[in-house]
């Protein structure tokens, strides 16, 4: 099947591909709790003659798996959806809102689900003149942080056999229809890391029989910013912020310590192993200089997304054969996250954007935001840019002398 018709076959079931997302936004599911969203998905591909279907990972009854086998000899590829919500209320007045108190698809994962279930049937109808085999992955869990989806995927041999893999983004930052790819990185690794600053408590009136470790709190805050702007190259981009700052419960006691809390992000693999020692250094010397003592630990969480070249040169093309050439951008570098960069740790990946943008329909507002919804006349592009992406890889990695 040719762009052409993979385009056209995509606008034909975009009516279900509609419906089905509408269902999936009504009832969302929080991280690790995607039963029944796990259950819908597994009906579905059971009617398209997916084979080898695997359900629940990482000790639950979340997430499906499921294989396309037309050569069995062949390449696989992968292609990935996330399927979690977020402990969010929804105020949006749709007909089909969240039916779920404080829990809602604010991030786009209601789509991600309906499109590779429109592109689990191209695919199927297509089985015949695919050259190898596809692999869905429909993932718990990403929004989960320290216990990611991907990972415990991984560890339950979703990516075994597999020899590349594809995911996509619905976005509300770009308009309807724009699809945006990136070589190399482009979205950072997210880590979050804890300080404790310890001295001695005492009265407010009388600081020379305290140790005060709010002044070293104050001055490691200040410190830890020359990280980036004078030990950093300029070129490597690189975040450290603060998000919790616990001190003291009365205006007059000096408290016995400070809690810190914040994130670390980069781009650049080398640049974040360097950064905990970077702050343990300065938390430590701050401390010492104010006759504290400091405790800090960092929690690692996601690795930056970086893109697989030959994976992304594929993707490129095979969109811009369904949106054309002016319908295609280079994504700017995002400081946000996403644990589809474990897959890519693994094996060749490609991760990428399709606009669902519309100030005229409302749906521009950010991710996360309780406001958030998705453009439906933005699915069927998602759709056929993936399938075409599936068959392109399958035929590219026959061909021996490919490097994904």
């Amino acid at each position: 099947m040719d762009a052409v018709k993979i385009k056209q076959r995509a606008q034909e079931i975009f009516p279900e591909i509609t419906e089905m997302r509408h269902y999936l936004h009504a009832h969302p599911e929080l991280s690790w709790q995607e039963v029944e969203t796990s259950k819908f998905i597994e009906t579905k591909l059971k009617e398209l003659g997916y084979t080898n279907i695997k359900r629940g990972f990482g000790g639950t009854e979340s997430g499906v798996t499921a294989d396309l086998v037309a050569n069995p000899s062949g390449p696989c590829v992968a292609l990935r959806a996330d399927i979690d919500a977020l402990p969010l209320a929804e105020q949006n007045t749709c007909a089909y809102k969240s039916t779920e108190e404080s829990v809602m698809h604010a991030c786009g994962h209601d789509g991600h689900i309906s499109c590779l279930l429109g592109v689990a049937k191209l695919l199927a109808e297509m089985k015949d003149q695919l050259p190898g085999k596809v692999r869905l992955i429909f993932q718990p869990a990403e929004e989960s942080g320290k216990r990611s989806g991907a990972k415990e995927m991984i560890a339950g041999g979703a990516l075994d056999g597999v020899d590349a893999i594809g995911g996509m983004h619905l976005w509300s930052f770009v308009p309807t229809g724009i699809v945006q790819w990136k070589n190399g990185p482009v979205m950072a690794s997210a880590d979050g890391w804890n300080a404790v600053i310890t001295g001695k408590g005492g009265h407010g009136a009388m600081p020379h029989e305290a140790i005060d470790p709010t002044i070293a709190a104050a001055n490691f805050i200040g410190a830890i910013q020359t990280i980036v702007s004078r030990e950093m190259n300029p070129v490597d981009t690189v975040v450290v912020s603060l998000g919790k700052l616990l001190s003291g419960d009365a205006f007059n006691i000096i408290p016995p310590k400070v809690e810190l809390v914040g994130n670390i992000r980069t781009f650049n693999p080398k640049v974040r192993e360097e950064m905990e020692g970077r702050l343990r250094r300065i938390a430590d010397g701050i401390a010492a200089a104010y006759r504290c003592t400091a405790e800090l630990n960092v929690d690692y969480y996601y690795p930056s997304v970086i893109n697989h070249a030959g994976a992304t040169d594929v993707l490129r093309e095979a969109a811009k054969a369904i949106v054309g050439e002016e319908n295609m951008q280079e994504s700017p570098l995002l400081m946000v996250s996403e644990d589809f960069s474990f897959f890519q740790q693994k094996i060749p990946g490609t991760f990428y954007f399709v606009g669902v943008g519309s100030k005229e329909k409302g749906t521009d507002y950010p991710h996360h935001s309780p406001h958030f919804n998705i453009d439906d006349d933005g699915l069927p592009v998602a759709i056929a840019v993936m399938t075409s992406f599936a068959v392109s890889m399958l035929e590219k990695m026959s061909d021996k002398t490919f490097k994904a």
